[in-house]
């Protein structure tokens, strides 16, 4: 095992690779009741064309998700149910670009670890479930659909990729899952839920060699080749539309604007712009910038609107809104806004309020231990080490950030995303 410190957050992780290629991370927490699993493979809703046994596999938008689902079925019934009578909360989720299973307890923490292990690594699906399984998941489709929220993304995604399977949604569709047998997902999980695919972290206080022992003795001795996936033709920046938009059950109009960034690869670079990038729209129009004061006080924006830059495979973006009844003066306020702070730049101690406060917002994370398993097996993932970030911080500089304003938040890569309420 390897042990890494981090005096300046005071954390510490254990670290060793399996034989059969599982990275683990054990998170220490000294005299804490809670414990933590939390295991991840890197397969999302982006992951639908890829090469197995030799051949390309095109799969049903939505397969990543509904895999989730059926994964917690078993021969003797149901992991759900096995973890709950350990007293272990258990859950899961799908996202773009993986797949997480985790529970939290007190007590029986190693017995439900086991549990956890089995059922992710041993899948067991019947034609008969997975049909089952189709209305279930249609109507969390439906309500998905049904959400102003959702559908204003949806849209703003489709806005700006021509190719990527950043468009379609994690869930799919009702006509999409229909497509949707047990062998497509054992196919699925045969590609992707194998060790080197996947991680296992667990924060708490627990014995590092035990949870070792439990990984080595359930999970396969091998691991399966690396699979090849293909998220479609690289693109340029210019977005596919530059509008888009549709009415729904809703007071005023919402909106999203949206601005489409070059893909960053994997390695520690991708965290540092991570952070930039988030900084950076911090800077031009966070709640404390000059331009939210403005947009607020003058009735274009309200308490909703908010921005982020975020990371998928292949793709990256800039995006800000809310609700508005005026979003195209919004968007030329925006326009406006980074060609003069490119020109005539940012008071020094206003950008480092940002800085502290987001540093701040990083140290108060370590409090949770799902934001700890969520970013180490996004680190492991993607060829980085979460807890460098102070080091990132200090890193970035007042230019570095007139610098990404000034290349990403242009006229030319940019996509307008409006809900408009029904006449």
């Amino acid at each position: 095992m390897k042990t890494l410190t981090y005096p300046r957050i005071g954390e510490k992780a254990i670290w060793e690779t399996l034989p059969n290629g599982l990275p683990v991370c054990v998170v220490p927490k000294p005299g804490y009741a809670r414990k933590f699993a939390f295991f991840t493979t890197r397969y999302g809703g982006m992951d639908m064309r890829f090469r197995l046994d030799g051949q390309w596999l095109d799969t049903p938008a939505g397969i990543a998700h509904y895999l989730e689902h059926k994964m917690f079925d078993t021969a003797d019934g149901s992991a759900m149910q096995d973890l709950a009578r350990g007293g272990a909360e258990p859950n899961a989720y799908t996202s773009n670009a993986v797949t997480a299973y985790y529970f939290d307890c007190t007590e029986h923490f190693y017995d439900n670890l086991r549990i956890l292990l089995s059922f992710v690594s041993v899948p067991y699906f019947t034609d008969e479930s997975v049909e089952k399984e189709q209305g279930i998941i249609a109507q969390e489709i439906g309500m998905i659909e049904d959400n102003p929220e959702w559908q204003v993304y949806r849209q703003m995604m489709q806005a700006l990729y021509r190719h990527s399977p950043v468009r379609q949604s994690v869930a799919g569709s009702v006509e999409s899952i229909r497509q949707i047998t047990a062998q497509t997902l054992y196919d699925c999980h045969k590609a992707f839920y194998t060790p080197a695919n996947m991680c296992l972290v667990v924060v708490g206080d627990v014995d590092p060699e035990e949870v070792l022992r439990a990984a080595r003795e359930i999970l396969p001795r091998e691991s399966g080749p690396v699979i090849p996936r293909d998220y479609g033709r690289e693109e340029d920046l210019t977005p596919h539309m530059t509008r888009i938009e549709d009415r729904m059950e809703v007071a005023m109009p919402t909106f999203l604007l949206g601005f489409k960034c070059p893909p960053v690869p994997e390695g520690p670079d991708r965290m540092r712009l991570d952070i930039l990038g988030d900084l950076a729209c911090d800077v031009l129009m966070g709640e404390s910038s000059p331009l939210f004061t403005r947009l607020y006080s003058q009735g274009l924006i309200n308490g909703t609107f908010d921005s982020a830059y975020d990371l998928l495979p292949g793709a990256a973006y800039v995006f800000c809104g809310g609700d508005s009844n005026d979003p195209e003066a919004v968007q030329q306020a925006v326009l406006d806004e980074a060609r003069r702070v490119v020109r005539e730049g940012v008071d020094p101690a206003y950008v480092q309020r940002l800085r502290r406060a987001s540093f701040g917002a990083s140290i108060k994370s370590l409090n949770s231990f799902e934001a700890i398993a969520s970013t180490v097996s996004e680190g492991c993932f993607q060829g980085y080490d979460p807890f460098r970030f102070p080091e990132v911080y200090d890193s970035i500089t007042q230019q570095d950030l007139l610098d990404f304003i000034r290349d990403n938040i242009r006229p030319e890569r940019m996509a307008l995303s409006v809900i408009y309420p029904k006449e």
